[in-house]
């Protein structure tokens, strides 16, 4: 194995020798622990630890890498303290995850590395992000994200690539190709021959290298750094290497023919940088010795250190308080000042509009939502106001878009995420329920991201562009969901929802863009998050609804003068208003639960079962759910009005107040 050691100096040699040693030593412990018990899981990286260290040691200690589960030497090489790296491989709540994750599956702001989920595509986006932020603040800075050879396949792969290209982003993308995903041999993962060879098809710079040779490591990043930041555009490196050990410990390498073991174990990456250490004279036999026992010893006082430990006992309160970051206080409408009259189109924009002013490191980022402003003409405008850089066009990648949002937050910025429709959000829900949602429960980061949905029907769209599908992310703890009925809570609810570091998903609905207006105050305010209003007060039935049900609850009781109807518009859906859901329910002891969302696995589900578990004493009467059918949103005009639950809400209403 060739070195080229260029201007590395002895001194710098010998400490590129034991960060790469290092991580060897620790993981060779780590084994010897799991056997006894200790630890309960392990993903090794043994053979693999010069493409870990060499990137590191390349990288200035404040640009963002974000490793994978053989990166090792990416937190060794950070300095990142071994005794609480153990307390995390325990699942101690002394660990950096507090005991919420596993192995690698954390970050540390600290030490600039992002925490990864287990599948493992969305880091490549996340990196877009925070190279997309360097490049807004003119910073000569990198991002490096990891990814195995099984990755590549994964659609994440393509959509992180091309963001990167088509925004010309100084990211690093760089390829373990370690031989296997978990059994899977590469000729059953790929065809093409090498798969650098990708980097040609987004017009982006590759690089293929010995994964084994720390140096060649070394200094392939280096390149890729000067070229990304000089060119101003990614860089994909394919560094070859194997997998000694299995996927994880109790999986094993059964499935690897023993000649392949053999010949990949003759290019050990420490054994031939210790040689050409010999070769240079800068160490022998004995200082090899010397080195291994001094940072053996280090390593035991530190393991038997956080063995002697004892971490603080389970607390409910704990776990439910870091789901979320604190939110600020609302800021309520100015007293007695200047409204007008807004449809709930326009108070959306103006929200908007209000927020780019109020917070200059706001992004924009969606699909045709610059020079042509958005499907609905929401942005129209906007780009002549802000420019290009905040606000965005973006290729038809909805996961990509996502994960680069929380990028831009791990650098500091907020970002805005409109999905064309609430029905394409299924293209980046991995995103959201998985990176978004968990992000500050697993290790303290905030994902500070806007994503704006356009749903519902009554617009003769058909299944694809009319779905109600907030209830898909209620129940994912870590997300806020809101869904204002009204121009006023609309604008009130977006500046809210921008305000609040927390990931907020923001229903609108199409039929009221233009159908609805109301005063609106003129001045920037918000809406508290988590609170329902009582749009009406009444006697002998309560309409607990949002949304577009609303306003078929105020038509209804217009048309029903007979009928003292209690109508709360819950605004939240995530999380509950309780109290204004018990209040409404002690108001007239008959509940109805109305929404345009279907019935089975609809929110009023959730809602009928907490009210028969905490308000049973209040009743008189059953719960009662009215919903939309349990079918796709039909398009034809008949058919999707049948759909509705509008038109069955006589019956049910008539059914509650007659019990």
């Amino acid at each position: 194995m060739y070195f080229e050691r260029a201007h590395i100096s002895d001194g710098e040699l010998l400490a590129f020798y034991k960060a790469l040693l290092y991580p060897r030593l620790v993981e060779e412990k780590m084994l010897l622990l799991l056997r006894q018990g200790k630890v309960s899981k392990w993903f090794s990286g043994i053979g693999q630890e010069a493409i870990a260290v060499g990137a590191t040691l390349a990288l200035d200690n404040d640009e963002w890498i974000l490793p994978l589960h053989r990166n090792l030497g990416v937190f060794t090489a950070r300095q990142m303290p071994l005794q609480q790296l153990f307390h995390q491989w325990q699942g101690s709540t002394l660990g950096f995850s507090k005991g919420r994750e596993r192995s690698f599956h954390f970050g540390s702001r600290q030490h600039h590395i992002c925490g990864m989920i287990s599948h493992l595509g969305p880091q490549l986006s996340i990196a877009d992000g925070i190279s997309l932020a360097h490049k807004l603040k003119k910073e000569d800075k990198v991002s490096l994200a990891f990814t195995g050879e099984g990755g590549t396949s994964e659609g994440e792969f393509h959509e992180a690539l091309n963001v990167a290209a088509v925004w010309d982003l100084p990211v690093i993308f760089l390829i373990e190709n370690n031989g296997y995903g978990l059994s899977t041999p590469v000729e059953e993962q790929y065809r093409c021959e090498q798969l650098v060879q990708r980097a040609a098809g987004y017009g982006m710079r590759g690089m293929r290298i010995n994964g084994n040779n720390l140096l060649e490591v070394y200094h392939a990043v280096k390149e890729a750094k000067r070229h990304a930041l000089q060119e101003q555009q990614p860089v994909l490196i394919e560094a070859m290497t194997f997998r000694m050990r299995g996927h994880e410990e109790a999986s094993g390498t059964k499935y690897v023919p023993p000649a392949l073991l053999e010949e990949w174990a003759k290019q050990d990456p420490i054994q031939h940088f210790e040689g050409f250490l010999e070769y240079l004279q800068l160490i022998n036999t004995e200082g090899i010795h010397d080195i291994r026992e001094t940072l053996k010893q280090e390593i035991d006082r530190e393991i038997n250190t956080a063995l002697a430990a004892v971490s603080p006992p389970v607390s409910i309160g704990d776990e439910l308080k870091d789901i979320y970051a604190p939110p600020p206080s609302p800021i309520p409408p100015i007293a007695n000042g200047a409204t007008h009259d807004k449809r709930f189109i326009d108070a959306i924009s103006e929200g908007l509009d209000q927020a780019m002013e109020q917070y200059p490191n706001l992004i924009l980022m969606g699909q045709d939502i610059a020079e042509y402003g958005g499907a609905f003409k929401i942005t129209d405008g906007f780009v002549a106001k802000y420019g290009k850089e905040r606000v965005r066009n973006t290729p038809l990648c909805e996961s990509a878009i996502v994960g680069a949002g929380l990028g831009l937050s791990i650098m500091g910025y907020k970002s805005m995420v409109e999905m064309q429709f609430a029905d394409f959000v299924t293209c980046g829900f991995n995103q959201i329920v998985n990176n978004l949602a968990k992000i500050h429960y697993r290790w303290g980061q905030t994902a500070d991201v806007v994503i704006r949905l356009p749903a519902g029907a009554g617009v003769g769209a058909g299944p694809f562009h009319s779905q109600s599908n907030e209830a898909w992310f209620t129940h994912v703890p870590g997300l806020k969901v809101v869904y204002p009925a009204t121009p006023a809570d609309a604008k009130g609810l977006l500046l809210a929802a921008f305000a609040d570091p927390n990931p907020v998903l923001y229903f609108e609905h199409k039929a009221l863009y233009r159908s609805i207006s109301g005063p609106v105050p003129e001045a920037p305010y918000t809406i508290e998050i988590g609170k329902a209003k009582v749009v009406q007060a009444g006697e002998d039935v309560s309409i607990i609804t949002y949304g577009a049900g609303v306003h078929w609850a105020l038509e209804y009781a217009q048309q029903h003068p007979q009928l003292s109807i209690h109508i709360l518009d819950l605004r939240t859906l995530l999380p509950l208003d309780y109290t204004a859901i018990r209040e409404a329910v002690a108001a007239t002891g008959k509940v109805l639960i109305l929404h345009e969302d279907t019935l089975t696995g609809g929110l009023g589900g959730e809602i009928s079962a907490w009210i028969a578990e905490h308000c049973f004493s209040l009743l008189d009467a059953p719960v009662m759910r009215c919903a939309g059918l349990d079918t796709p949103v039909p398009f034809a005009a008949p058919l999707e009005k049948n759909f509705l639950a509008k038109t069955r809400m006589h019956q049910c209403i008539e059914q509650l107040a007659n019990y």
